[in-house]
C-alpha cells in the first residue's frame, strides 16, 4: 500500500482518504460517497426524471449547484406539484417505494364541483379506477369549498400512477389543481414551488426509522 507516494510497511500508519492519495495494489482506493438527500418542490409542467425525451423541463435542472447524482424516490406527474425527494441511498429509496411499508402520502386537491358526503365517504373506502382495480382506504378531508369549487386533503398508502386525479374522477369530480404535501415524515412547509433543500440528519433518521432500514454499525 502507498499514501501520497510513500510505501507503508509499519502497522499501525493512519491516512485519511478525504486528503490522502491512497494506492492498494497499485489502485487508488476508492470509498463510497456518503449518500445525499434533498426535499425539492417541484412546480407544475416539469417532469419527475433526470432527462426527457420530449424536452420538457427536468427536476435535475432544478438542483442548482448539486454535483451528486440523485434520483426522485417514485414520481409526481407532469401537472402537479409539492414535495419530492431524490436521492442516491438505493437501500432507503427500494424501502420508501414497496408496498410492504405503506408510506402515506398526503395530498391537497382542488377539485371542481362540491363533493357530497357519499363520494367523500366512497374515496375513504376505495373506488374502481378506469382500469378496473380498487384503491384502497384513504383519510379525506374537506380543507375549504367555494361556490363552485372544493380542496380536499386525501393521505394514502399508495403510490399508483395520478391515483389521486383518477380517484376524484371516478367520483365525478375533476382535480383542477394537485399539490404533494407530505411524504412519510417529511413535510414541505413554506418552500416555494421550484427551491429545494438538503435533509436535515433529523429527517434522514425518521425516514430510516419509518422503513425499519438497518445500517451496518
Amino acid at each position: 500500500m502507498q499514501v501520497n507516494g510513500e510505501t507503508i510497511t509499519r502497522l499501525g500508519t493512519t491516512a485519511d482518504p478525504r486528503r490522502d492519495r491512497i494506492l492498494v495494489d497499485g489502485r487508488p482506493l476508492v470509498f463510497p460517497a456518503a449518500p445525499s438527500y434533498f426535499l425539492l418542490h417541484k412546480p407544475a409542467g416539469v417532469v419527475s426524471t433526470l432527462k426527457d425525451p420530449q424536452g420538457r423541463p427536468t427536476v435535475r435542472e432544478l438542483l442548482h449547484g448539486v454535483r451528486e447524482r440523485v434520483f426522485p424516490v417514485g414520481r409526481l406527474d407532469y401537472d402537479s406539484a409539492g414535495l419530492l425527494l431524490l436521492t442516491n441511498d438505493g437501500d432507503l429509496t427500494e424501502r420508501l417505494l414497496h408496498p410492504r411499508y405503506q408510506i402515506l402520502r398526503t395530498y391537497h386537491a382542488k377539485v371542481t364541483g362540491l363533493p357530497t358526503p357519499e363520494a367523500l365517504n366512497a374515496l375513504r373506502g376505495g373506488v374502481r379506477l378506469d382500469d378496473g382495480t380498487f384503491t384502497a382506504a384513504a383519510a379525506v378531508l374537506v380543507l375549504r369549498r367555494s361556490e363552485r369549487k372544493t380542496w380536499l386533503e386525501v393521505t394514502l398508502s399508495e403510490g399508483r400512477n395520478r391515483e389521486v386525479r383518477r380517484m376524484c374522477e371516478a367520483v365525478g369530480h375533476r382535480v383542477e389543481k394537485l399539490v404533494r404535501v407530505r411524504f412519510g415524515p417529511l413535510v414541505l412547509d413554506d418552500l416555494p414551488a421550484g427551491a429545494y433543500r438538503p435533509l436535515t440528519p433529523a429527517e434522514v433518521r425518521a425516514l430510516i426509522r419509518t422503513t425499519r432500514l438497518r445500517r451496518p454499525g
